[in-house]
């Protein structure tokens, strides 16, 4: 992200960070002199929802956002917003899981759950594909839209590793429409069954896939 904005906006003197991680922001805050920051402890501190922006149009430089654009609910007014309150050439730049990110994790469960419980109930929050977000930022009214991916694929010696790695990102089952029921035994055990057997490597470590989407786009100048 720091080479995109470096390339495209070399001296950024308002920005705006949505979100992003403390350890994220750490290598984004040299891409511009003043920041404003929906999260953190450094910078003006603001409590504000994606969705519903409190900055007057062409207020900034740059936008920015590491892992926080896909767990908005309105995205395709999200990105509107970004861009009004851009100024001319303003840039957006954002990191965002998506395309076949947990994807090991969905079908497993998806499995397990069709076979003891006779139905599937979302336990994996859904992710844009990388064409659709190339759309959307057209849709939003940005110039020079870009969305590309990068996977990693995460093998672990043990199921645990990866839950724990999931709560620690805050990335676990957030969606409204989630079974409010206790996970039951039978179906837990059935979908390790399904995710060891169907996707394991041959020396037993479990695969993960996750998905960086990033979004470029360029506020228009007339």
């Amino acid at each position: 992200m720091c080479e995109r904005i470096r390339a495209l906006k070399p001296v950024a003197q308002a920005a705006l960070d949505l979100s992003s991680r403390p350890e994220a922001f750490a290598e984004l805050e040299a891409c511009a002199v003043n920041w404003t920051r929906t999260s953190s402890h450094k910078g003006l501190q603001l409590c504000a929802d994606e969705e519903s922006l409190p900055f007057g149009p062409h207020s900034f430089d740059l936008v920015t956002s590491v892992f926080g654009l896909h767990a908005v609910n309105d995205l395709p007014g999200a990105l509107i917003q970004i861009r009004k309150i851009l100024k001319p050439g303003g840039l957006l730049v954002a990191a965002m899981f998506g395309g076949e990110t947990l994807r090991e994790l969905r079908d497993s469960f998806a499995a397990a759950e069709s076979e003891l419980s006779g139905g599937a109930s979302p336990r994996v929050s859904p992710f844009a594909d990388v064409r659709d977000l190339g759309a959307l930022l057209q849709r939003a009214g940005f110039a020079g839209p870009v969305a590309d991916v990068e996977r990693t694929v995460v093998r672990y010696s043990r199921f645990e590793s990866l839950l724990r790695d999931l709560r620690e990102l805050g990335e676990t089952n957030v969606l409204q429409q989630r079974s409010r029921k206790f996970l039951r035994r039978d179906v837990l055990a059935a979908m390790l069954s399904h995710y060891t057997h169907a996707h394991a490597d041959t020396d037993e470590k479990l695969r993960a896939t996750f998905d960086v989407i990033y979004l470029t786009g360029l506020a228009p100048t007339n």
